[in-house]
């Protein structure tokens, strides 16, 4: 089977991704990634199966040379990796030529994470008297306490919850599906909402996803962050805090409460432990500023 051109190769895969329940944003920004690929390969007439490993080291130095920035050049990297390593399964190509191309080195940025207190803070600090302040105050408690992420708690519909269990099942990447306790204040808060606020805000009866917007429409990612940064600026906490620092904050608290890493790995539903040990470096972070700034001898 030979390698076909880059629409038919472009669209297999795509139809691929698909079939493997990727998620919709992912799929279109692997297609802007190879998109980008099959542009600059085909100003010298090349075509997927003309691609070798060289080729491939050039591409990634004209991004570079361009100023995109390491992680950039990476997650590139990344996209076509995959994507080669569908032609190799399906016999398309004989090699992936993106296992011989390394990735540019990054620099190691550890998550941003708040302390106990500010998260407290801000949680404590969301009002409760409008539909919306109930809304927000549901949805950052409902984050935190079960480390979700942003699209996880858009997705989350109104039968997600089962209260008598203290769960929530919880729709993931890969389209796999996880159940996660609930803790009582988020329990609380959510139950609130879903008596006095989301009535109010219902459109459509028929709508079944948890957190709507005023208009009754679901919640966009934007949205989340833009009301997660007015009440971080309300609770006068660190400023720039992205909806992704309450899951770490989530998984942090639970190392340092003594939960072991498998566990947290299967509460965040990351699909290898290599991803949750970058909690194990973060508490490492914590421990050393403690030691700098306590011990005589430091």
């Amino acid at each position: 089977m030979g390698c076909p051109g880059w629409d038919e190769a472009l669209d297999l895969y795509r139809r691929d991704l698909v079939a493997a329940g990727t998620a919709p944003r992912s799929i279109a920004a692997y297609e802007r990634d190879l998109g980008q690929l099959r542009e600059w390969a085909s100003a010298s007439g090349q075509q997927p199966g003309d691609i070798g490993h060289r080729d491939l080291r050039r591409y990634a130095a004209s991004l570079s040379a361009a100023g995109r920035a390491p992680a950039t050049v990476a997650r590139k990297l990344a996209a076509i990796r995959g994507f080669y390593g569908f032609l190799l399964r399906t016999g398309r190509v004989g090699q992936n030529p993106a296992d011989l191309v390394s990735a540019p080195r990054r620099k190691s940025k550890l998550p941003q994470v708040l302390t106990i207190e500010q998260m407290s803070s801000l949680l404590d600090s969301v009002p409760s008297g409008s539909p919306l302040e109930i809304r927000d105050r549901a949805m950052f408690e409902l984050t935190y306490s079960c480390g979700l992420r942003s699209e996880e708690v858009l997705t989350l519909t109104t039968d997600s919850i089962d209260f008598d269990d203290e769960l929530i099942r919880v729709l993931g990447k890969g389209s796999k599906h996880r159940l996660v306790p609930v803790g009582e204040p988020a329990r609380k808060a959510v139950e609130l909402y879903l008596e006095k606020a989301r009535p109010s805000l219902v459109v459509d009866p028929a709508e079944r996803v948890l957190f709507l917007s005023r208009n009754g429409r679901p919640l966009s990612a934007s949205d989340l962050s833009r009301r997660l940064a007015i009440r971080m600026r309300e609770a006068a906490a660190a400023g720039g805090v992205s909806p992704h620092a309450l899951r770490h904050s989530f998984a942090t608290h639970l190392l340092e409460g003594g939960a072991d890493l498998r566990s947290i790995q299967e509460l965040l539903g990351h699909a290898s432990i290599s991803t949750t040990q970058v909690y194990t470096h973060l508490d490492a972070a914590r421990l050393r500023d403690a030691y700098a700034g306590s011990h005589p001898r430091a």
